[in-house]
């Protein structure tokens, strides 16, 4: 009987300071590395092992849809409100410019919490359902910068027509706009739905240079891109 306590004190101490060596208090900025798309507000979670805001491979959650084609937080804030997540929405206070840099998040500390793990968010514009993504990325517990180049990914929910008429609400065609005003218009249409309806990689738009008309509403000259699309630096107080 002696033994077995022993044994259990010392689990416990174990447990404990497995607890205490993940705790890290950190900040978050994210770096546009697009020549010409913009990301719609950031949002920047830490959360546990069990929660995601996207998995590859996966359907697209209604909230992720929402975010991926009309740029809202909201299902996905509210989502993380029914665990124990920290997160901050829009630290950039709204759009992401091409080459520019988010201010960095305020500090999250996850001290007493299971909150090991940081994903990212955020719509890419002008696509149909394109975002940015960081899927639980383990947090560093020592102090100093990380930096993480990720991916763009496609929703798999809507079809990448590029056809910018206004259209954000989820399961409308289309792209709600294009914030560098550099958008053409008459497109009849670039692709059709995706044979693949599960979060993947994006293969990035086609674009094309007829203003007026064409197969699509993007510039390939401007909105063209490829992967990494972003660059998320940690900073490990």
């Amino acid at each position: 009987m002696k033994r077995q306590i022993v044994l259990g004190s010392v689990a416990l101490s174990m447990a404990l300071a497995s607890s205490m060596a993940s705790a890290a208090t950190f900040t978050v900025e994210v770096q546009n590395l697009t020549q010409g798309i913009y990301f719609t507000p950031l949002l920047v979670a830490a959360h546990d092992s069990d929660t995601h805001l996207f998995q590859s491979g996966s359907t697209a959650t209604a909230s992720l849809q929402a975010m991926a084609e009309g740029g809202s937080l909201d299902g996905l804030t509210v989502d993380l409100d029914g665990t124990s997540a920290q997160y901050q929405a829009n630290p950039a206070g709204g759009l992401l410019a091409p080459g520019a840099i988010s201010p960095a998040t305020a500090e999250i500390s996850t001290h007493d919490t299971d909150n090991n793990y940081i994903s990212v968010v955020a719509m890419m514009l002008p696509t149909n359902d394109g975002f940015i993504g960081l899927n639980s990325y383990k947090i560093p517990t020592e102090a100093g910068t990380y930096t993480v180049n990720i991916n763009g990914y496609d929703a798999g929910t809507e079809a990448n027509d590029e056809i910018v008429n206004g259209g954000g609400a989820a399961g409308t065609p289309g792209i709600p706009a294009a914030p560098g005003g550099d958008a053409g218009s008459g497109g009849t249409g670039a692709a059709g739905a995706d044979t693949n309806p599960t979060v993947h990689i994006h293969r990035g738009v086609l674009g094309d240079t007829d203003a007026t008309g064409g197969t699509s509403d993007l510039d390939s000259r401007i909105h063209r891109w490829l992967n990494p699309v972003a660059r998320v630096t940690i900073t490990v107080k």
